[in-house]
């Protein structure tokens, strides 16, 4: 259980940090404001903005679903399985 913290960790640490790298270049107008990092883009024209933009909301997603997947989904199924498992165990030795 370990390995998948370490790993769901790592997807969120490194999804947070590009997610705010990004986010301070292409979604922060004044440091001075309150909501920083959700703004609307602004100003982007050109196409490796368009890809910073782009990069900012895949490492968004990354940093979600990544630690969803490794804390939630994947030792909820291992839980599932065993349990179905140990069901069929009962039934057989019936």
């Amino acid at each position: 259980m370990a390995d998948e913290f370490m790993k769901g960790f790592a997807l969120f640490a490194i999804g947070g940090l590009g997610w705010i790298t990004f986010g301070g270049w292409y979604r922060t107008p004044s440091y001075y404001q309150v909501s920083q990092l959700v703004n609307p883009a602004e100003g982007v024209n050109t196409a490796y903005g368009e890809v910073g933009l782009l990069a900012g909301d895949v490492l968004f997603w990354l940093m979600v679903l990544g630690a969803l997947t490794f804390w939630v989904l994947i030792p909820a199924s291992r839980q599932l399985r065993d349990a179905l498992d140990d069901g069929d165990d009962d039934a057989a030795a019936n």
